[in-house]
């Protein structure tokens, strides 16, 4: 009778169905599961605890996404659109070259400000848009503004990626350095940031380039349509 674990499943996927509450559904699945399989009601209680403190970090991350929203309800994404407007000759590819810049800054002090949701889709993404339509002097195509939210989201990953474990106490550091001193080699956990540091380096004279080239493609853009016109 081990299937019988796997009414779980069948009351989430029932719960689904008819669209009940999602967090009851899940708890209530939680707890047949754990009765069926010898649990006892006081010992699920104390794993749910335990498991929900563990997670705690998820749920500030959930916070964030209804201030990104009230933020822009009251006009931060307009602020910022006018912000770029204002600064003469800033093109897109140079904004998002000192975004990347910056990006890895605060993972050099482990201030993780950037992220998709928080960050590149309310702030970074609409802020480029504006700085490449007032290089072009035009509104941007469809085409053009996926370009750039593609460019928004990579510029937050290149940088995130590369600048993680530039801070000596960064879980990624931690990790190579831990792993190090289980297979009986010496570990340097400043060595191991340092090396990240060149990496970031290069990494961000790489991406400058790259959003560079991407500034020469629109202007390129730019010169084609007018003469069409």
């Amino acid at each position: 009778m081990e299937w019988i674990k796997l009414i779980g499943i069948v009351i989430i996927v029932v719960g689904f169905i008819y669209k009940l509450d999602t967090i009851a559904t899940v708890v209530l699945a939680s707890l047949v599961t754990a009765l069926v399989s010898g649990v006892s009601l006081v010992e699920f209680l104390e794993i749910l605890g335990k498991e929900f403190s563990n997670q705690r970090v998820l749920t500030i991350f959930m916070v964030t996404l209804p201030l990104v929203g009230l933020s822009e309800t009251f006009g931060l994404k307009q602020r910022s659109i006018d912000l770029i407007q204002k600064i003469k000759g800033l093109t897109v590819g140079s904004f998002y070259t000192v975004y990347f810049f910056f990006r890895e800054l605060d993972g050099f002090f482990a201030i993780r400000l950037g992220g998709h949701p928080q960050f590149v889709r309310p702030l970074v993404q609409p802020m480029g848009q504006a700085a490449a339509e007032s290089q072009l002097g035009r509104k941007l195509t469809e085409q053009e503004s996926e370009a750039l939210k593609a460019r928004a989201a990579a510029n937050d990953n290149f940088a995130n990626f590369f600048a993680q474990n530039t801070f000596v106490g960064a879980g990624g550091v931690l990790l190579i350095g831990g792993t190090l001193d289980q297979l009986g080699y010496e570990s340097n956990y400043a060595g191991i940031a340092s090396a990240s540091l060149i990496v970031a380096g290069i990494a961000l004279f790489i991406v400058g380039i790259y959003n560079y080239l991407f500034d020469r493609k629109l202007l390129a853009n730019k010169v084609s349509k007018g003469k069409e016109e």
